[in-house]
């Protein structure tokens, strides 16, 4: 299959692209994880915006709904979206600076380890992260 290109729109009427390999190693929950975590982001997704049902984003991406329902469950549980009866899965974010810290630290720690194994300098790290996060900043957006 390869990478899919979804466009699918969320409760409140937005555009949301999703992209999945299915071919790749990774989980495709982590993918739409990420997916989503890059979404809002990139405020493709903003706080307040109801994404989609569990039923129609499976069908949109052509995945099974446990699939969605784990990938939910763990934006939950790492404080992206709350679940609401009436609305479904909202973006909320819980902005816990500290211990969110912690986890981009624990995060970074196994990213940074498998850089230097590959031999990628210091530099070239400092500059991937400034490129990235300048992008999500909006310092770099067209």
């Amino acid at each position: 299959m390869g990478t899919d290109f979804c466009i699918t729109r969320t409760k409140d009427g937005e555009d949301m692209v999703l992209t999945i390999d299915f071919e790749s190693d990774e989980a495709i929950y982590v993918q739409l994880r990420n997916q989503i975590i890059i979404g809002i982001a990139a405020e493709q997704i903003r706080e307040g915006d109801s994404l989609p049902s569990v039923r129609q984003l499976a069908e949109n991406i052509g995945i099974n709904m446990h699939t969605v329902n784990k990938a939910y469950s763990v934006l939950r549980q790492e404080g992206f979206i709350k679940l609401d009866r009436r609305k479904g899965a909202v973006i909320a974010l819980d902005i816990d600076k500290i211990r969110a810290r912690e986890e981009l630290k624990g995060e970074l720690a196994v990213i940074l380890a498998r850089a230097i194994c590959k031999r990628i300098s210091r530099l070239e790290v400092h500059e991937l992260v400034d490129e990235i996060y300048d992008y999500y900043a909006g310092k770099c957006r067209e």
